[in-house]
């Protein structure tokens, strides 16, 4: 009689084990969505990423990566890591809609280049900026790229500020982008990234501005005339979690996945300037190109600094700090 039920406990734990297993391995499984398309930075990055962690944790935890907006636009992924159904997500100028201070870089021809970047990374961003998402309920564990933004359009190349007057200019969802738009008289509209293309192509909108990853992956210059290399304003993206599930994996697997997003921080850089260099050739025979007048966009810009100086408590001495930070470099 023992041994019979012995046998209906081992049979039973033998049909049931491979249930239990998946059920594990999916516990595992932590989902990136993002709003990039295949061959954009953010894509490259997060798949990069993806096979770097499941590399090696040793199948502790996987990353599985969801881009060109399969789990959500931004503003959705943002919502999804509160809820805990998104693991991980690359906003990047939304985060200046989420709290103030990030608006630091919507400041035109703020950030120099990649090396100044750096240094506004480790020596403002980690103690004054990150710490304001997370009363936010986020955590942001690695800092990343978007890129040096243009702008391309359907009317006539861009060369000052003065040349945007009238044109209906898709931005991200930023207040400081459209105020800045705003302030050299184009007519700035807000629009997720996955709606551009179509808003283009029909004549909804006139142009766009964007990195070169971002333009070339998404396309636009097959819908587009002229591209104006303004390199207006250059746009971190943020590796970010929702702090509540953030806190819920083990601390060590934590520590794990936070030294390889970091670790990806110089991958991403070199990445991003090949990737400005590469395409920037590849679309020379579909669009228009010319090098806007950067000095008479400084210029036009005071206005737009003394307004988020007044405006975000603290804006203006972060301004001042990062301005100094970039002093060394040209």
């Amino acid at each position: 009689m023992k041994s019979k039920k012995l046998f209906i406990a081992i049979l039973s734990l033998t049909l049931f084990l491979p249930g239990i297993l998946t059920v594990q391995a999916q516990a595992a499984e932590l989902k990136f969505g993002h709003v990039g398309a295949p061959g954009s930075l953010f894509a490259i990055s997060v798949d990069e990423f993806a096979k770097r962690v499941n590399a090696q944790m040793g199948g502790e935890v996987t990353v599985a990566a969801f881009g060109s907006s399969q789990l959500g636009k931004d503003q959705e992924l943002l919502k999804k890591l509160r809820l805990g159904t998104v693991d991980f997500a690359l906003p990047s100028t939304v985060m200046s809609s989420v709290v103030d201070v990030f608006g630091l870089f919507e400041m035109p021809y703020l950030v120099k280049n990649r090396s100044h970047m750096r240094a506004i990374r480790d020596r403002l961003f980690w103690s004054q900026l990150a710490p304001a998402v997370e009363k936010q309920g986020y955590k942001i564990i690695a800092v990343w790229e978007n890129g040096f933004r243009n702008i391309t359009n359907n009317i006539k190349p861009i060369n000052v500020p003065a040349d945007l007057a009238g044109i209906k200019l898709r931005t991200p969802k930023g207040e400081w982008r459209l105020k800045m738009f705003k302030s050299y008289g184009a007519n700035p509209t807000p629009m997720a990234l996955s709606e551009v293309f179509v808003a283009l192509q029909t004549g909804v909108i006139d142009g766009q501005e964007n990195p070169m990853a971002q333009i070339y992956s998404q396309k636009f210059q097959e819908v587009q005339k002229y591209l104006s290399l303004t390199g207006h304003v250059y746009t971190p993206a943020y590796v970010t979690v929702g702090a509540q599930r953030w806190a819920k994996l083990p601390a060590e697997t934590r520590a794990k996945i936070e030294a390889i997003a970091q670790g990806m921080q110089e991958f991403v850089y070199l990445k991003a300037q090949q990737l400005d260099d590469d395409l920037l050739e590849k679309v020379k025979g579909s669009v228009e190109i010319n090098t806007a007048d950067k000095d008479a966009f400084i210029e036009a810009s005071g206005a737009i600094y003394e307004e988020f100086g007044k405006a975000v408590p603290g804006g203006a001495e972060l301004v001042q700090q990062a301005v100094e930070l970039g002093k060394i470099y040209k």
